[in-house]
């Protein structure tokens, strides 16, 4: 270890108090309540205090804001910002040293870490870090100078940072040569590695889409928004009114760069709200509207959307955040439509486990589907499946097994998958089955060998009615904390995507990532 150096000088200075007057910083490593508000007050102008005694600080945060608002302050403590606290560096100095079989930890390897300790607290901060602390939008100033201890991406900036220090600095014996493959190791000891997500991440950074968003006015969506034109997702265009659209982003301190924001009732719209009425009209005027209707149709959000992803103005739009899921729908199936070959549209969700991606059907439009409307759901779920590069195994749920039971929901089950087995023999279905057989390959092999899923890992679960879907996932998400990705509107002729009422920024930011890969793969 290399020896640190130190300046000392003579001072008449006795006293903590006298020591404190027009200074510039305070770090306090003692005990608590040691600094009065006096001397706090006493400090030269935009002071830094960092009480770091535990528990208790040598001042609270409380009593030194209240008498300073130009002072930056640190805590130990997680329940005010700030928190200086060694789980920033050392688990990843350790990570780095060891990955690379370090000699020893030199002061190379330390000033690296708080290097990228520093770089990474002016960064973007996840939405999963701001949900954490039950924040809107936490990012770099007086109360964020330095990351969050529950930012997951301290690991794969720190221990990497660290690794290439000791390199440099001669003491590691085993170098890293591929960094890349060596922060995706990282992250997949963090139980982070998502390979879906992740896969059409990068799948949609590649060709980036434009995105209608037709809730603009809300902050989630301005921040999903943000995060996705920030990470080459999409470029977002946003509707609503202007002032309101900017007002929330300077109050939440989002950066856009250059960012589209249309107010379709603005006067300035009118030539292009007349020609997409025009188009509405032509499409259904033999379905009870008039112009004037659908001019007056296209002052609202969810119809000029649509309208814009029809007339090429936009690839894809994202919308219902705020709104009742078929209200959402219905604009776009009336200035869109489904498309060719499709009998119905149907709504997936797609649920991250442990075990990998869940594909559930139909969970949001078709209340009691039919044994021919199941065929037709089950078959735009294999096809959307299929985009995700995942060969789709699907289970047609029921209450019973292979006939053990009768019933209506059990018979018409039973009759889609033998029409399947005819029509389409080349894909993997079969049922009706229990949920637990379905999930359960060693119950499915010791009761139904017989089963073309004896010998296979489902994906893919098809419901036998609303309700059951709706519920199913929900017990799910809930119960197993899985993350989300839907509802996935399946059928449309055109990428359109409805939220679920209050869904997260994460959830929204996949939603998006959805919608860019959908256009792709249409194309």
């Amino acid at each position: 270890m290399s020896k640190s150096s130190f300046l000392l000088y003579k001072t008449k200075i006795k006293t903590l108090a006298e020591a404190m007057e027009d200074a510039d910083v305070f770090v306090g490593l003692s005990k608590g309540d040691i600094v009065s508000k006096d001397m706090v007050k006493s400090m030269a102008k935009n002071p830094i205090v960092f009480a770091l005694a535990n528990p208790n600080p040598e001042i609270s945060y409380k009593d030194a804001m209240s008498v300073r608002d130009d002072i930056i302050m640190a805590t130990g403590r997680s329940d005010h910002p700030n928190q200086v606290n060694n789980v920033l560096g050392f688990p990843y100095i350790f990570r780095g040293a060891m990955d690379v079989r370090a000699t020893c930890i030199n002061e190379e390897m330390k000033l690296a870490a708080v290097k990228a300790i520093a770089k990474l607290a002016k960064e973007t901060v996840p939405e999963e870090v701001n949900e954490a602390y039950e924040e809107r939008n936490i990012s770099f100033g007086a109360d964020q100078i330095i990351p969050k201890p529950l930012d997951p991406r301290l690991i794969y900036w720190v221990a990497p940072a660290v690794a290439k220090a000791a390199m440099a600095s001669g003491v590691a014996l085993e170098p890293i040569k591929d960094w890349d493959a060596y922060e995706q190791e990282l992250i997949k000891r963090l139980g982070n590695d998502n390979k879906l997500i992740k896969d059409i991440t990068e799948k949609a950074q590649k060709n980036p889409k434009r995105v209608v968003f037709a809730e603009a006015d809300h902050y989630k969506i301005l921040k999903a928004a943000q995060i996705a034109c920030e990470e080459g997702i999409a470029f977002p265009i946003l509707l609503g009114k202007r002032k309101r659209i900017e007002a929330l982003i300077e109050d939440n301190g989002l950066e856009f760069g250059e960012c589209t924001i249309i107010d379709p009732r603005d006067d300035s719209e009118t030539e292009r709200r007349d020609k997409f009425a025009a188009d509405l009209f032509e499409k259904r005027n033999r379905r009870g509207l008039t112009l004037y209707e659908c001019k007056k149709m296209m002052r609202e959000r969810n119809y000029f959307g649509a309208a814009m992803v029809e007339m090429g103005e936009a690839d894809a739009m994202i919308s219902g955040l705020t709104r009742n899921y078929r209200d959402t729908i219905r604009p776009s199936l009336q200035v869109i439509g489904i498309d060719e070959g499709v009998n119905k549209i149907a709504g997936m969700y797609v649920l991250i486990t442990k075990e990998g991606p869940l594909f559930f059907a139909d969970t949001t439009v078709n209340l009691n589907p039919t044994a021919e409307e199941l065929i037709d759901i089950t078959l735009l779920v294999a096809k959307i499946v299929k985009r995700f590069k995942i060969q789709p195994r699907i289970a047609m749920l029921g209450y019973s097994n292979f006939g053990s039971s009768e019933g209506d929901d059990a018979i018409k089950m039973r009759e889609a998958v033998k029409k399947l087995h005819e029509e389409h023999p080349n894909l993997s279905v079969d049922g009706e089955v229990q949920a637990n057989f379905a999930l359960n390959n060693d119950l499915m092999k010791e009761f139904f060998p017989f089963s073309s899923l004896a010998n296979k890992k489902t994906n893919t679960l098809i419901f036998p009615n609303l309700a059951a879907g709706n519920i199913a996932y929900k017990l799910v998400q809930e119960l197993t904390e899985a993350e989300v990705i839907g509802p996935i509107l399946l059928g449309m002729k055109k990428p359109v995507h409805v939220l679920q009422i209050g869904s997260s920024v994460r959830e929204i930011l996949n939603m998006i990532t959805v919608a860019v890969v959908d256009v792709q793969t249409r194309k």
